[in-house]
């Protein structure tokens, strides 16, 4: 039987409908990962660094279907909950269509801009022309992954997390399996790795259209809508955090690639762009069960059951506790092998990987806390909080932290950097969450 939002949910019941949200985002993950662990033994490490430079750029543009897709998510979940079905049939259709047109314009931006980005961002030469192509070939499926990133919550919101899984396992089977036969088989390189990369969006942004166009057994369909600017404003700005998170991630770590080609060169951005991989993959955990328990929180806050909403706020705090910590001891003990896995052929770039995910990995035991706040407040309709821990624990702590303490503590600064932004940032998200339990009736 389909679990549905309006079940009180146990422990059991709320990880077999968050389960899907998470495994589909660390398959989303995925994707640079296995593109990065391709390249880096079959291509080399100039070419590996180049998608580390070119990536922040594309992650921030596709950071757009995040906001549309958690916004859009909580405002059509509560309105569900308020009992008005085609409303929120006509929300959700608005935003898809919004997010294709907005998607066709930004990837004709991305594919112009990308030279200019890239020299800014310190390529040059061979670095500069593989940063290029490999940017160029990927800004071909931006829409496509996007509309990968709104589907996301929209299938948990539609009751059909399950099949949003399938989705997204399909689309990063598809680019794992054509990485190995246009890299190792057929030697095409980083632009075979780029290939690959645009042949899984394709598949996860474009086969939910299809199946949300037609007659389906979800709460959701597309169909005849309405522009309506304060239904986009109000996802906007309900979304923001996501964005913000998404955009700051990408500036934040654009400086990094910057302090690291000064203190230690390319090197340093190749270590630092396995150690983002592994970040990836860990903080998908925690995003995925966001995106999968935000739909339940919206629902239950517009229907008024403030007794679930308590249920939920409970139970969520014991989940991102007990991985925070999981995630911390896992890491100790996998940062050897992941260094030698991506970087085992230079003894000296792969000490540098290991290290520096150890100094790396105490992020881990707070970030679950801070992402599931801002979250929590985003399935709240209060975007404005959610945003100021986004904007705080990803782009003004980490900012100060990347530049104040590699001055202090070299190049160990930079990999404990992170982990201070996510320890300043566990006091805002305490605090609110503290403040704010009489106005929602979450404790």
């Amino acid at each position: 039987m389909d679990i549905q939002l309006s079940d009180h949910f146990t422990y059991r019941k709320l990880m077999r409908f968050v389960l899907p949200s998470i495994v589909m985002m660390i398959f989303t993950s995925i994707y640079t990962v296995v593109d990065g662990l391709f390249v880096s033994n079959f291509v080399g490490k100039t070419a590996f660094a180049a998608i580390n430079l070119t990536m922040p750029f594309l992650m921030g543009l596709s950071a757009l279907g995040f906001m549309i897709g958690t916004g859009g998510s909580a405002i059509v979940a509560r309105t569900l909950g308020e009992g008005r079905q085609e409303k929120a049939n006509e929300s959700f259709s608005m935003l898809v269509y919004v997010m294709i047109i907005g998607g066709l314009i930004l990837s004709a931006l991305c594919f112009v801009a990308l030279p200019t980005v890239c020299r800014a961002f310190g390529a040059e030469g061979e670095l500069l022309e593989n940063a290029v192509m490999y940017g160029r070939i990927s800004s071909i499926s931006l829409t496509a992954f996007m509309l990968q990133n709104v589907f996301q919550s929209f299938f948990v919101t539609a009751e059909k997390p399950q099949l949003g899984l399938a989705v997204v396992v399909a689309a990063g089977v598809s680019n794992m399996v054509l990485d190995y036969l246009f890299i190792v088989v057929l030697k095409f390189g980083l632009a075979g790795a780029a290939m690959a990369t645009v042949t899984g969006e394709l598949i996860g942004g474009i086969f939910p259209l299809f199946y949300f166009a037609r007659n389906n057994s979800s709460r959701l369909r597309l169909g005849k809508t309405r522009f309506s600017a304060k239904l986009l404003l109000q996802t906007c700005t309900n979304g923001s955090s996501e964005l913000m998170t998404n955009l700051s991630a990408s500036v934040v770590n654009s400086l990094f690639n910057l302090q690291l080609m000064r203190i230690s060169g390319e090197n340093g951005v190749a270590a630092f762009g396995t150690i983002m991989y592994a970040n990836f993959i860990f903080n998908a955990i925690f995003f995925g069960y966001s995106i999968g328990s935000a739909p339940i929180v919206s629902y239950h806050y517009g229907a008024e059951n403030h007794g679930e909403l308590k249920n939920m706020f409970k139970k969520s705090l014991t989940f991102v506790g007990f991985w925070g910590i999981l995630l911390v001891c896992l890491a100790q003990i996998i940062a050897s092998p992941l260094a030698h896995l991506f970087a085992g052929y230079d003894p000296e770039l792969c000490a540098m990987t290991s290290h520096g995910f150890q100094l790396f990995s105490r992020a881990f035991l707070l970030s679950g806390l801070n992402i599931f706040g801002s979250a929590f407040f985003t399935a709240l309709n209060n975007g404005l909080l959610s945003a100021l821990i986004s904007f705080l624990r990803t782009l003004v702590f980490q900012m100060a932290a990347v530049l104040i303490l590699p001055m202090l503590f070299g190049l160990d600064g930079i990999w404990n950097a992170v982990a201070v932004a996510e320890f300043l940032t566990m006091f805002v998200t305490v605090s609110l969450l503290i403040g704010q339990r009489k106005r929602y009736k979450y404790v």
